[in-house]
């Protein structure tokens, strides 16, 4: 077994703590157009790079049992966080009824379905060279948004839309991250990170929907020609932004790393305090700008303790359908009391 990539395990944590934090500072975009640009820099290139590496680590697609792997790895968690937050929003809403609607993903859900789908999907495109069926992803991904029925059943949308940067992740070699790292590509990426984010300031009608993939041309006022090459703007944008990310990543192994291994618990998990921020008055604390690097340290706090030892124990048989981890911290917790019990008798 080849070691750990330290590199990739970063990325992932630096990748799950934006996430986490765009999802807290959604609640201000209307406040404040500094939070807004921020916003929406950061949703040009967290979602993206995060399915361009889930596509890099595809490649062991055609290995016996990977398929069933997949599928027990997102589909059964999928359906029981389906389950979950239906019963979690009856009580946050006081909803008349819990609404449970497994083809129709929960907010952050989509994701699951979508991971399931591009890995299925590689099993056509795969076939042809990287040329061939990067274009037609493209295409079908240009194409999808004047399906006006096409939105978020089953997460199609954001299905065809994404599926792109996936499969140039499956295609990309790990040589290909780490040419990124030479100083120079981080000096431009410098560059170009402050000229995306001074551009979205100096136009703020700039819809950051383009950048969601979830809605189709005429939802977001554009069905003509013209929304075409709107989003093939907008996936130029995603891709230099996601290539300007990566070369800022770090390939040693610093106290955050292990967090990598963990990005789903706090991917499935962080949604729950998400909503609860939002219909709580707590985030009235944070309405004043010079409190949003607050919120950038609970969202830290926030992803460090959803990958914590103690929240992965408890939601493993949630999440990996495993209880190892929970049996562990039961024989430890065990041992300790032995232990105390022992010096008390003595």
């Amino acid at each position: 077994m080849e070691p750990r990539e330290y590199y990739f395990d970063n990325a992932k944590v630096i990748l799950i703590f934006l996430v986490v934090f765009g999802h807290l500072l959604r609640s201000f975009i209307e406040d404040s157009e500094i939070i807004y640009s921020l916003y929406k820099v950061i949703y040009t290139f967290h979602m993206p790079a995060f399915i361009l590496v889930s596509g890099y680590f595809a490649k062991g697609l055609y290995k016996k049992g990977y398929i069933s792997k997949i599928a027990k790895k997102l589909i059964l968690p999928y359906l029981i966080f389906q389950v979950i937050y239906s019963v979690f929003y009856y009580f946050l809403y006081n909803k008349s009824a819990i609404e449970v609607d497994p083809l129709t993903p929960h907010w952050s859900l989509w994701f699951l379905i979508s991971l399931f789908c591009w890995n299925m999907m590689l099993l056509l495109f795969a076939k042809y060279k990287a040329v061939y069926s990067i274009s037609m992803a493209l295409l079908l991904g240009l194409a999808v948004g004047y399906a006006d029925w096409i939105t978020n059943f089953l997460s199609l949308s954001r299905t065809f839309v994404f599926f792109p940067l996936f499969l140039i992740g499956y295609y990309m070699k790990k040589e290909d991250f780490y040419t990124l790292l030479k100083p120079q590509i981080r000096t431009v990426a410098l560059i170009i990170f402050a000229v995306v984010l001074l551009g979205f300031s100096l136009y703020p009608s700039i819809n950051y929907e383009w950048l969601l993939g979830s809605k189709p041309y005429i939802e977001m006022g554009s069905a003509s020609i013209s929304a075409l090459f709107i989003r093939l703007g907008f996936y130029s944008l995603s891709l230099i932004m996601v290539f300007c990310f990566f070369s800022f990543v770090p390939r040693k192994q610093y106290f955050f790393t292990d967090i990598g291994k963990y990005t789903l618990y706090v991917y499935l998990l962080h949604g729950f305090f998400v909503r609860i921020f939002r219909v709580s008055d707590v985030q009235n604390f944070f309405n004043k700008p010079v409190n949003f690097l607050l919120l950038a340290g609970v969202s830290l706090l926030l992803t460090m303790l959803l990958s914590s030892k103690l929240t992965i124990s408890f939601a493993q048989p949630l999440i990996e359908l495993k209880v190892s981890r929970l049996k562990s911290l039961n024989l430890k917790v065990r041992s300790i009391l032995h232990f105390y019990r022992d010096k008390l008798l003595n």
